[in-house]
């Protein structure tokens, strides 16, 4: 009977479970595909919070805060003394970050994330005024404002903080209104191009071939990435062909075998293609624990010594496994894991092992590290 080590390996047992029976389901080309210049631009705007309880930036480590709230009532009319030093506990500097999805008309509201730069230790509570959003071309493409909602709590006292969740990021539902439009086009001339999420040539041509069975001679592929299709001149005939078009469902090629590791984390996820050869793998840990005791040496009574302490250290070193198994060459995920399991290894050990296999030619898939 295989055993399986309780730890994070096992979770790759529950994704062979889910992975085990190959899926023959059809995707939309909506799912696999975008139209070129149909896509979202990022937007970033240099904004203040106020109204927060005692929560905010420490003024006098952050002198871009104070700076920035006495421009700010400068410009409405407040003019402070020279010199005049402003201790404020209400206030953080944020950066406000939005996307502006294709398509986008003026005075139309998009959602904005609000993420504290200095040391404000909560956003809760607090509003943010009027923030200007700009492109990358430095043009302001929206205009922000509301109030920040921080989906966390936290407390202190006594010297210890609790806190749950993030507390330093919080999001405005439709905080910024569209003040500029941008452009997208859908196509040039007589042509529409669709860019592939991922390089894969058969399913470029698959997607190529549905396209041609639903409309005849219109789809061509470009490389393995871009697909040009012949469209309607007339806009209102061409957003109706592009709906068509992504409603075609397509039964794309099985991906590349890959097996994606992060050494951070030690998550180790891989794909159905994935295949292993027969090897013989020995995996042991080797642990070394150091303990001290602490004692007295206290000397005879007369024998002019001095009462001193000695620290007594033990050294024990352990071996465990380490015995050579084989592994047998397998065609199924759910049994690859089988396989893995068995050699009893935690996640970080595992990414050793499958280093070693790659290099031995025993792992038939990529092994990408993260």
């Amino acid at each position: 009977m295989t055993r399986i080590k309780k730890s994070g390996v096992v979770f790759l047992w529950l994704l062979a479970c889910l992975l085990g029976m190959e899926a023959a389901r059809a995707e939309r080309i909506k799912d696999l595909a975008s139209v070129a210049g149909v896509r979202t631009n990022q937007l970033v705007g240099y904004g203040i919070v106020v109204g927060l309880d005692g929560s905010g930036d420490q003024t006098t480590q952050t002198p871009f805060t104070v700076q920035s709230m006495i421009n700010m009532l400068s410009a409405m009319g407040v003019n402070l003394p020279p010199g005049q030093s402003l201790q404020l506990k209400n206030v953080a500097a944020v950066m406000v970050t939005a996307n502006l999805p294709p398509f986008a008309r003026v005075g139309q509201p998009i959602d904005i994330t609000v993420s504290s730069i200095g040391n404000a230790k909560s956003l809760k509570g607090g509003t943010l005024i009027l923030t200007p959003m700009k492109g990358a071309d430095g043009q302001i493409y929206a205009m922000a404002q509301g109030n920040v909602v921080v989906v966390g709590a936290g407390a202190s006292g006594a010297g210890s903080r609790v806190t749950v969740n993030h507390l330093a990021v919080g999001r405005i539902a439709s905080g910024a209104t569209v003040e500029r439009e941008v452009m997208a086009s859908l196509g040039q001339g007589e042509f529409i191009y669709l860019d592939m999420n991922t390089t894969d040539f058969g399913t470029t041509q698959q997607v190529v071939e549905a396209i041609n069975r639903v409309m005849p001679g219109t789809a061509t592929a470009v490389d393995g990435r871009q697909i040009r299709v012949r469209a309607p001149v007339n806009l209102d005939e061409r957003v109706s062909f592009l709906g068509r078009i992504e409603a075609i469902e397509v039964a794309p090629t099985r991906a590349a075998a890959k097996v994606i590791v992060n050494s951070r984390t030690g998550s180790v996820v891989m794909n159905q293609a994935v295949r292993l050869e027969n090897c013989a793998v020995a995996h042991g840990n080797l642990s070394v624990s150091v303990n001290t005791e602490n004692t007295v040496s206290q000397p005879g009574a007369f024998s002019g010594g001095q009462t001193a302490g000695v620290a007594n250290a033990q050294i024990e070193i352990k071996q465990e496994g380490g015995a050579l198994m084989n592994v047998q060459g397998n065609a199924n995920l759910s049994e690859i894991v089988k396989a893995l399991n068995a050699l009893g290894a935690n996640p970080q050990d595992l990414i050793a092992i499958l280093q070693a296999m790659k290099s031995a030619g025993a792992l038939r898939a990529e092994l990408e590290i993260i």
